[in-house]
Order: structure tokens, then sequence, then C-alpha cells
């Protein structure tokens, strides 16, 4: 039924309503643009994760990508992309915290000012490293505030360019990249899991797949807490949910967006969800056997195999470890809050 609807909005108005929506082809030129900038991020394979479940694992690190995260790569792409004047007068975007720190060290190596609305219950971690690139920083109430009218209005009142940290088509190219460098890696996929907050990663991976991996099943993963884009794929119809209460603080989206939306509908092959006691055992298994630190929301994809929640015996698959940003101490106090089966009490 989902691949019916999702086929039928690809035919209907999502192709032809977004003319100006990234393809395959604008993922390859971010790649060439952040050359030498970008890091190349490692990829690992685990003998224990493939002895567990049966297929060949690919995992691909931005946790070791510049600023902790895989969003560097569409920030940089699309402040380079910005003409003389624009990058003068600065940027202006919206952030729970990985996005900030990507703008911000973006803009201080291409000389571009930039303010970053950012939740003020961000984790200390990501807003002191956003601090410390050199960003402005304007706080919000997540519970009270809408962050993208706060940001819509400065950019207004500032003469600020506008861009968002995932319904930009700079950006979903530039994140798309990181999926990229892995098929040239590896070579062809059977299965691609990928995290998904507002959809700008997914929706990139999805269109470095059909260009590099043509038939590989790209999956995205959200906390069951925050299943908007999940719903939105089973449906159809745009899902929204309100600050949904995971550790997952990247994927605390309200909703896809309009060029994430119709590109997650035409180009994802499935959609799972994974709770946050599955995150937490994920993340604790990443830190102690691959020796990696792995933020919540960066352990998504890796928690979806890792948990069952898809099984891909016989397969060749990629998992996309998407972050690092995470507060030591209050990683070590969910930790200590797991027995000793991995249960979280």
């Amino acid at each position: 039924m989902a691949a019916r609807i999702r086929d039928e909005a690809a035919m209907t108005d999502h192709s032809h309503s977004h003319p100006d929506l990234p393809v395959y082809a604008d993922v390859v030129a971010a790649a060439a643009r952040i050359a030498g900038v970008a890091n190349r991020t490692p990829v690992m394979r685990s003998r224990t994760v493939e002895g567990m479940t049966g297929a060949t694992v690919h995992f691909k690190c931005e946790n070791f990508q510049r600023g902790g995260a895989f969003k560097f790569r569409g920030a940089y792409h699309a402040l380079s992309r910005l003409d003389a004047e624009a990058r003068r007068r600065g940027v202006i975007t919206f952030s729970s915290g990985n996005h900030a720190q990507a703008m911000a060290l973006a803009g201080s190596l291409l000389r571009v000012p930039v303010t970053v609305v950012i939740p003020s219950d961000a984790p200390a971690v990501k807003l002191t490293a956003t601090k410390g690139y050199g960003a402005d920083i304007v706080t919000y109430d997540r519970e009270l505030d809408d962050r993208e009218a706060i940001g819509r209005r400065l950019s207004l009142e500032r003469g600020l360019t506008f861009i968002p940290p995932y319904d930009h088509r700079d950006v979903i190219a530039g994140q798309g990249t990181a999926a990229l460098e892995l098929f040239e890696e590896v070579g062809p996929l059977d299965v691609l899991l990928v995290c998904c907050g507002g959809g700008g990663l997914l929706s990139g991976s999805a269109l470095a797949a059909d260009g590099a991996s043509p038939g590989c099943r790209v999956i995205g993963v959200e906390p069951e807490a925050g299943d908007d884009a999940t719903r939105s794929f089973r449906t159809g119809t745009l899902q929204r949910v309100h600050n949904p209460p995971t550790i997952a603080d990247g994927a605390r989206t309200p909703s896809l967006g309009t060029l994430t939306f119709p590109l997650v509908m035409a180009h994802v092959s499935d959609m799972v969800t994974v709770g946050d006691d599955q995150l937490l055992r994920a993340m604790f298994f990443l830190w102690e056997r691959l020796k990696i630190v792995v933020e919540p929301t960066g352990a998504l994809a890796a928690a979806a195999l890792l948990e069952g929640v898809v099984r891909c015996p016989g397969q060749r698959v990629g998992v996309l470890i998407s972050g690092g940003n995470v507060d030591l101490r209050q990683a070590a106090g969910w930790f200590a809050g797991m027995d000793r089966t991995g249960n979280v009490a």
C-alpha cells in the first residue's frame, strides 16, 4: 500500500510542483565543491556486527566530520554558493545543534557572518561549539516559540540570507555527498540505512543511491516519539509532530520540508522507527565495540539494524553514523541507567 501511494505521489504533484528539486548531478557537483574542505570520513566494519546480522555492514562514520556531524557538508556547500553581497551581509538559520555548529564553522572558513536561532535547552556541547566558531546566538523556548518564524523575521529585519537546516536545495545536495563517498569506497549496496529528522540527509542519500547504486533500498530511521516522516511516508500526506520526547535531539523536527517530503516519497524505499531504549543500546554498543563516540541521533540507523527492526541477511548494507556531538556526562548517566542486559531502568 505504501509503495502504491509513494508511486502515485511521485507521478502526481510531487514531481511537478517542485521543478527545482535537486537531482543526482547536484550531489556530484556538491562533492566537487566541498572536496578538500570537508573530511572524507572513514568507513568501518565489525565482525561482531556481521556475525549478529548475517550481513556485510559498512558504517560511514560522519562523527569524524568537521564539526562532528554530516551537517558540515550541506552548510559549507550552501554558503560557498552565495554571491559576494550575500556573504557580506551574512546568513541566519535555526538548529537544535549540529547544523548550528556546521553553519558557524563554515561561516568562519568562508568569512560569512552567521546568526543561529537555537533552543535554550540545546545540548551544552553543541551550544558551546557554535559560540566557539563565532556565530551570533539567538535562543528560543522550544515549547513556546516557532524557531522558523523567528529566523524568517530576523532575516527580513537584518537583511540576512535565510538558510534552513534541511529544506534547501544546496544543503540537501551537500548532505548527499556522505552517501556518495560511501558508494565510491565500497561499491554498490543492497540497503542503505539513514537517520531522519527533517529529511535532508535522507533525501540527499537517496539521490546519491539512485545515481551511484541503482537498486539500493534506502531506508529512513526515526525515533518512535518523532515518527512524523514515517507517518507521512505511509499516508502520502505530510504529517507533523510537536517537540517529541526523545533523546535523539537532532531528530526532534516538526515535519519533513516542502523539498524533502517529495524527495522522500519519490526516492526512499521505506521508513522505520526505533525506541529510545533501542537507541541507547545501539549507542552503547557502538561506543563499546567500535570504539567510536556517537550521539543518539547518530545511532538511529545503526539501531534499526542492531535491534533487528531491519533484517538484511546475506546483503551488503550501508549504515550512516550521522554525528558524535554528545554531552559525555549526560551519556554516562544514560548508560548508568542500563542493566546488564541492556535494558533501561
